[in-house]
C-alpha cells in the first residue's frame, strides 16, 4: 500500500475541444503535480469536477492516473456523493482498479442527521479494505460534520482520517486533539494550512498545488522542522494567491491557472462556465507575482 502522504492535490480534470476527459493530458498532469513535489493525487473530487462526470468516466480516469504515477504517490478516488448504494458500488470498483484511498465526501442536498452520516460513511468503509478520508466541506453541502460524527467514524479502522474544510479552529482543534492515534487531519483549504497544522494536523488537500506543490511542501517542511517564522513568512506571500483561487468558483480559477501556465487543460463543463475579463484581469496581477512549480 503507498503511503498517503500529508500534500495531496485535488487535481484538475483536463477536458479536450468536444468537452470529453483528455485522458493522455491527466496523465501528463498527475505526473507534473508528482515530479512537482505532491505526496499524492485527490481523482474526480470537487476541484476534478466530479459531479459532471459519469461512473465510467470516473472509473478510467483513476485507472489511467494510478497507471501513470504508479508507487510514486497515493491516488484518492472520489467515489462518493448523496447516492449511498451507488457510493458503494463506485467504491468497490474503485477498489478493484487499485486506487490507494477514498474520499467520502459529506453527501450534499440530502442534508442527513449527524446519524445518518456515520451510518452512509460506517457502511462505505466496510464495503472495502482502502483507507477512508473523510470530507467535511460545508461551504459546499450545506451540512456539517460534527466533531462528535468525526470522532466516532474515526474508531474505524479503515477511516484513516479527515479533510477538513468547515473553517472552524475549535472543532478542528478538538479532532486532532480527541483522535485516536493514526487517524489524521488535512487541511482542506490551502490559506489554512498553516494555522492547521500548527494545531497538530497533519497535512493539505491542495488546490494551489496544481501549480505551486513544491513551495507549498518548502512551507509545509518549514513547519515541521519547527521553523515557525520562517513557515509563517512563505503562508503570507502565498495567502494572496491562495484566496484569488477562490474569487469564483472552484475549479474555474484553477484551471484558467493551469491553462495559463501553458499546460492544455481545457475549459469546465457546464454548469461551470470560464471566468470573465472582469476576473481574469485581477487574477493575471496576483498570479504574475508567483513562479510555477508545474513540471509538465
Amino acid at each position: 500500500m503507498v503511503k498517503i502522504g500529508r500534500l495531496l492535490t485535488a487535481m484538475i480534470t483536463p477536458f479536450d475541444k468536444e468537452g470529453l476527459i483528455d485522458y493522455d493530458q491527466a496523465r501528463k498532469l498527475a505526473k507534473g503535480i508528482i515530479d512537482s513535489g505532491s505526496d499524492g493525487l485527490v481523482i474526480g473530487g470537487t476541484t476534478g469536477e466530479s459531479p459532471s462526470m459519469s461512473d465510467d468516466e470516473k472509473l478510467r480516469l483513476f485507472a489511467e492516473v494510478k497507471e501513470e504515477i504508479g508507487d510514486r504517490g497515493a491516488v484518492i478516488a472520489g467515489t462518493t456523493d448523496n447516492n449511498h448504494n451507488k457510493s458503494v458500488e463506485l467504491s468497490k470498483k474503485a477498489e478493484e482498479i487499485g486506487v490507494d484511498g477514498l474520499l467520502l465526501t459529506v453527501p450534499a442536498y440530502n442534508k442527513p442527521s449527524q446519524e445518518g452520516l456515520y451510518r452512509h460513511f460506517k457502511a462505505i468503509a466496510e464495503a472495502t479494505k482502502l483507507p477512508g478520508l473523510l470530507y467535511n466541506v460545508p461551504s459546499r453541502t450545506s451540512l456539517n460534520m460534527t466533531s462528535e460524527t468525526t470522532l466516532r467514524l474515526a474508531q474505524i479502522d479503515n477511516i484513516i482520517g479527515v479533510k477538513e474544510a468547515s473553517s472552524d479552529l475549535v472543532q478542528i482543534t478538538r479532532v486532532i486533539d480527541d483522535a485516536p492515534d493514526g487517524f489524521k487531519v488535512w487541511s482542506g483549504n490551502d490559506d489554512e494550512t498553516f494555522p492547521i497544522m500548527c494545531v497538530g494536523g497533519f497535512g493539505i488537500v491542495s488546490v494551489a498545488g496544481n501549480i505551486i506543490s513544491t513551495q507549498i511542501k518548502t512551507m509545509m517542511g518549514m513547519l515541521l522542522e519547527g521553523n515557525i517564522e520562517s513557515a509563517a513568512s512563505e503562508h503570507r506571500r502565498m495567502l494572496p494567491l491562495f484566496k484569488a483561487l477562490f474569487w469564483v468558483t472552484n475549479p474555474v480559477p484553477i484551471k484558467y491557472s493551469v491553462n495559463r501556465a501553458g499546460f492544455d487543460a481545457g475549459k469546465q463543463r457546464l454548469p461551470l462556465y470560464e471566468a470573465d475579463e472582469s476576473f481574469t484581469s485581477k487574477f493575471d496581477e496576483v498570479m504574475d507575482q508567483y513562479d510555477v512549480d508545474l513540471l509538465v
